[in-house]
């Protein structure tokens, strides 16, 4: 099986922690997010890896190599122009019939050989990871009718909704989706196929998901991870 990893981005929400060091090369316990992904996916049997990366690209191959270390092969895309989170895509060569595509910056303890499974299983051309996120609002939420008569007063409710993990089983036919040489991100992309009527699948996970995209949640991520080391290596 084959990985592709996102790492390309300069992880703007995360400065000033990213100005020095790469999202994905910040440390959460003894290693490097990046290096947790890449442990993880040679434990669910994957055998090959390309990380797509932009911004100090020189610090991952240098870090990681050619994946000897960890038993692993890995390889470069490097993008010479910022191509969004799929448009990197498009100029990777060999890649597997179906794969998997995640960013780099992601702590989680799913399953990605049950992900792939379940994505030939239902002939997707997209599968996407899906996490249940709760949220409070701090606001008092009215619903009323066109006449403005009130229905419905609910104080600061807690709504529940499904969220894409960043985690995606992949088929290659989505290549002739990506447009050359252009930016384009994964919401166009899945915005592209559901308008042509693609089979597209969600499988739900409920167990450990978190994106260190920002401060609070890189900072919990950290904890988290020296109180569960044991799920996610």
């Amino acid at each position: 099986m084959q990985g592709i990893i996102l790492a390309g981005g300069q992880g703007t929400r995360l400065r000033p922690y990213t100005t020095v060091i790469p999202k994905p090369l910040m440390p959460i316990g003894d290693f490097s997010i990046l290096e947790v992904v890449v442990r993880q996916l040679k434990k669910y049997g994957f055998k090959k890896i390309v990380m797509a990366i932009g911004h100090q690209h020189q610090l991952f191959m240098a870090f990681f190599g050619n994946g000897e270390k960890w038993g692993i092969e890995i390889n470069y895309f490097i993008e010479e122009k910022p191509l969004g989170t799929v448009g990197s895509i498009k100029h990777i060569d060999n890649l597997d019939e179906d794969f998997l595509l995640m960013n780099g910056d992601i702590l989680t303890d799913l399953n990605y050989n049950q992900l792939m499974v379940f994505h030939k299983s239902h002939k997707s051309v997209l599968t996407i990871a899906a996490h249940q996120r709760s949220q409070e609002m701090n606001y008092g939420v009215l619903e009323y009718n066109s006449r403005g008569l009130l229905r419905k007063y609910s104080e600061k409710p807690i709504l529940k909704f499904n969220v894409s993990m960043g985690v995606y089983a992949v088929s290659r036919k989505i290549i002739e989706h990506i447009p050359p040489d252009e930016h384009f991100d994964f919401p166009a992309l899945a915005q592209k196929l559901i308008s042509e009527h693609s089979r597209i699948y969600c499988l739900p996970y409920a167990g450990y998901w978190m994106d260190i995209g920002r401060p609070d949640d890189y900072a919990i991520a950290i904890d988290d991870f020296e109180k569960m080391k044991d799920i996610f290596l």
